[in-house]
């Protein structure tokens, strides 16, 4: 068994596979987060490998906890991935970037995937056929852009996201409602349409905390991954087990 841990800005998620099975899966606030791996662990006396991704570093007890009772992996940069990585700046691409592209791999090996994830920011990240990861974008997310209008400007509300189903907003929240989320949706649907041009067998994958939301507004045929990241970090994860094994 396998225990799987994503560190974000906001929450610690971690999930429990048992070989390729996602068998468990929970979210803990920070001030949770020791206490609460620590039954989980108990309660999976037969995890024997971990993998942590941190956006800012992982605690040392969380470390010593995990190190004692497993062969710990701690993602890096510097990490074997299952891909090819063709990142002119690898030190500086997030850590979720990379397990993200991971798990579209393993969900449509050997074909054309863009991924989107929709969080925090929204990042667009392509990896071929061949397996190379060429890159991406990346553009302020959801809540950023409300956020945005609200802070730069001295009488626009903050608003709240919803679905927009008309094009011309009838009041100043409708208006920046129309903006906002019309603006990214068709902004997501350009970029699709423009990789499509280039590969037309393009398969695109949705993700992240605004993906639900993105999903039913887009109305089309994207594949939902909710748990790509966790799934994507144990790729890595088996991908370094089988690397050490082969040396």
């Amino acid at each position: 068994m396998n225990l799987v841990i994503d560190i974000g800005n906001t929450a610690l998620k971690a999930a429990v596979f048992k070989g390729d099975k996602f068998v468990q899966h929970a979210s803990y606030l920070p001030a949770q987060a020791f206490r609460e791996l620590q039954k989980l662990a108990k309660r999976n006396p037969h995890i024997s490998h971990s993998i942590i991704s941190s956006v800012a570093g992982a605690d040392k007890q969380l470390i010593k906890l995990l190190s004692s009772k497993t062969t710990l992996l701690t993602l890096s940069h510097k990490t074997p991935l299952p891909f090819i990585n063709c990142y002119t700046t690898p030190s500086t691409l997030g850590l979720d970037r990379i397990a993200s592209v991971a798990g579209a791999q393993k969900k449509f090996p050997q074909k054309n995937v863009l991924v989107i994830d929709a969080g925090t920011c929204i990042k667009y990240d392509f990896i071929n056929q061949k397996s190379e990861y060429l890159g991406g974008s990346i553009s302020p997310g959801l809540m950023m852009r409300f956020k945005a209008l609200h802070n730069f400007t001295e009488r626009l509300p903050l608003i709240k996201p919803e679905q927009v189903k008309v094009i011309t907003g009838d009041s100043t929240k409708n208006s920046i409602l129309t903006g906002v989320v019309l603006g990214m949706t068709n902004e997501i649907k350009g970029l699709i349409e423009q990789y499509r041009t280039k590969h037309y067998d393009l398969k695109v994958i949705l993700t992240g905390g605004d993906a639900d939301f993105l999903g039913r507004q887009l109305k089309s045929s994207i594949f939902a991954a909710p748990y790509l990241t966790l799934e994507g970090l144990h790729e890595i994860l088996k991908h370094n087990v089988r690397y050490k094994k082969g040396n």
